[in-house]
């Protein structure tokens, strides 16, 4: 058996598609291909020159850089010299956190791009271990210890031309059980911690990924999602290499802004077969789609509305599609997709066929929206320490609202509190055993030990599993809302749909520790309050004003008391009363991490005051002060 790691799964992959595209990148007027064989030659010249700079097998290596064909460049040419990649998220802007990122992983050498040389410039003076910096963008100057990337691939050329045999012996030496990547989490409470992946979990990740997704060679996907995200350098970069598919970068703006503005028109070009999403880039797409009904007339917005209806009724859950009085429906539903959802599909490059979704929970409605208009979002579940796919729906098998059937050659059981396996429909903690399971964290054998207990891997993700083998989860234990009797339910599903189902509100976190009830924290939507106000001859300034939006808000959350959603959640969880927020929750003020889920932790500790004054006599009073002065704010 051949050695299982990333280099050999490279290598093999350019022997059978060498003259295959494998990154699509568009740096000039459009996009330009890179085949394997291309790849192969950059990968090598890289890795060599990094062997000349002296980087030994085992030493690690920071990157932090957009997605481009120079990352995997850098990080493949990391891993041919038998060093570990430590890639880093480009929106850690904190200098702090990034520094206790190279710091702690010891990295001798940083690869960064040109927009963010600045943060690592600032920083390099606190860091002794740091010997040099390759900027992968041409600079008019490099400080003594700096050196552009053509620089490296120069001595790399000019080190194979004498030492090629030690080149190959190098890469050749490196074992399946090696470290490839040191992948730090977001900290939500303490320091992040570093999850050490070896070339196996990679390798065995994209082997179970392909045996529930088989990928052929036509597959492209436009990659969206961060690079160094576990969920993007499996889902995307590994399983479409291993398979002779391929990838392309997002076309890069002179601002973050600007980048994120060329995703659609980056998606009519490269005409993706698949796309990789997280739900507030699901939630996204929803919005522009819907304003672009809105803007053909209410007509169209009509039709589009009950044409959505109809086909959400035909699909049910997906794996029971059209059956029934259902079956029916058919020729109406061919005509609805011709004249209405063909239209949008092209928008998405029309060879859309489908997204996997990753990060938090994907809202039910949101799946049947997608897979209504025939691009189906398929809800995949895992986490980095399980590199990171352990279960995922898929076109063959599908149900909508689970996380799909786990992967092969992995066990999966759910436990309780005390780690005794639960029976089938029963809810617990979600346990895990397989190749994909890390090797444990960076530096930290305490956690480690407490999250890996003989190979199993306690995710701290509470689930069931159905009579059919899917796989449900239900939120996160340190999230869980804990009642004055101890009982325990978790906020997320309960939040999703707060958000989804009413324009009012744009974010909201529920709060219940022990408490005599839940309340929640609500980041009202600004433009249509006013509007709803403004309909109403009201104006967010006047007593009258405030009263009105506060009701509104109320009403909503009522709906799900006794309104049209009332039996969709268990009554005790629904928030009794709220505090109204100016201010978002962003990456920017450390209240939704780098893969754009909520910290609740810091929200409650900032909050801190609003939320113990909700549970006094006048603060559960929606009407309250506080909440009249916020919302008299809104601008």
């Amino acid at each position: 058996m051949s050695n299982r790691t990333i280099p050999q799964m490279f290598e093999d992959s350019v022997k059978k598609y060498k003259n295959n595209v494998l990154m699509w990148e568009k740096t000039g007027a459009k996009y330009e291909g890179t085949t394997y064989g291309e790849m192969q030659n950059m990968v090598y010249q890289f890795s060599a020159g990094l062997i000349a700079l002296g980087i030994k097998h085992g030493d690690c290596v920071s990157l932090i850089s957009e997605g481009r064909n120079d990352w995997v460049m850098a990080e493949l040419g990391i891993l041919f010299a038998g060093a570990v990649n430590v890639p880093i998220s480009v929106k850690i802007e904190e200098l702090n956190d990034l520094k206790f990122r190279i710091a702690h992983s010891g990295s001798r050498m940083v690869v960064v791009s040109r927009n963010h040389y600045h943060k690592i410039q600032k920083i390099k003076i606190d860091l002794p271990e740091l010997e040099k910096i390759i900027v992968l963008d041409q600079k008019e100057s490099y400080d003594a210890d700096e050196l552009s990337s053509s620089d490296v691939l120069i001595k790399g050329i000019e080190f194979l031309k004498q030492n090629k045999s030690q080149f190959e012996k190098r890469w050749q030496s490196v074992k399946e059980n090696d470290f490839a990547t040191i992948s730090y989490t977001s900290g939500t409470t303490a320091d992040p911690k570093g999850v050490v992946l070896t070339h196996r979990n990679y390798t065995a990740n994209v082997e179970q990924a392909t045996a529930l997704l088989p990928i052929p060679q036509s597959y492209t996907s436009l990659l969206i999602l961060p690079w160094d995200h576990c969920f993007a350098h499996v889902a995307g970069i590994y399983t479409l290499m291993k398979n002779g598919a391929s990838m392309a970068s997002i076309q890069l703006g002179a601002t973050p802004l600007e980048t994120l503005k060329n995703i659609p028109l980056n998606i009519k070009e490269i005409k993706p077969t698949f796309l990789l999403s997280v739900p507030a880039l699901a939630k996204n797409f929803k919005k522009n789609i819907e304003k672009g009904i809105r803007e053909k007339g209410s007509k169209v917005e009509k039709l589009f509305n009950a044409a959505l209806k109809t086909v959400i009724e035909f699909n049910k859950e997906g794996w029971n599609k059209g059956t029934g009085i259902q079956k029916f429906k058919k020729p109406l539903i061919m005509l609805y997709d011709k004249i209405l959802f063909s239209k949008i599909r092209e928008s998405f490059g029309g060879r859309l066929e489908f997204f996997i979704g990753g990060g938090a929970l994907l809202d039910i409605e949101l799946q049947k929206f997608f897979y209504a208009i025939g691009i189906p979002m398929f809800q995949g579940y895992g986490l980095s320490e399980a590199t990171p796919v352990i279960s995922a729906n898929v076109p063959a098998q599908h149900k909508l609202g689970s996380s799909g059937k786990p992967v092969i050659n992995l066990q999966v059981k759910i436990c309780d509190e005390n780690g005794k396996e639960l029976k089938q429909g029963e809810k617990g903690e979600i346990v895990v055993k397989g190749e994909n399971v890390m090797a444990g964290y960076w530096k930290n054998e305490k956690s480690t030990a407490e999250t890996v207990k003989d190979g199993w891997l306690y995710t701290g993700d509470m689930g069931f599993m159905d009579k059919d083998g899917f796989l449900y989860v239900l939120g996160r234990f340190k999230s869980l809302l804990i009642s004055s009797d101890g009982e325990k339910y978790s906020p997320e599903g309960i939040e999703e749909a707060l958000t989804e189902l009413s324009p009012y509100t744009d974010q909201v976190m529920l709060y219940n520790n022990q408490s005599p009830y839940t309340i929640a924290l609500i980041v009202p939507n600004k433009e249509a309050i006013k509007k709803y106000l403004a309909g109403k001859n009201l104006n967010h300034h006047s007593k009258e004003g405030q009263k009105a939006a506060l009701k509104l808000l109320d009403d909503t959350i009522g709906q799900f008391k006794d309104g049209q959603y009332k039996d969709m959640f268990p009554s005790r969880w629904l928030p009794s009363t709220f505090a109204v927020l100016g201010e978002g929750f962003t990456e920017q003020n450390q209240f939704m991490n780098s893969t754009l889920k909520i910290v609740r932790g810091k929200i409650t500790e900032f909050y801190k005051n609003r939320i113990d004054y909700l549970y006094t006599a006048e603060g559960k009073d929606i009407y309250n002060q506080q909440n009249m002065t916020i919302i008299g704010r809104i601008e």
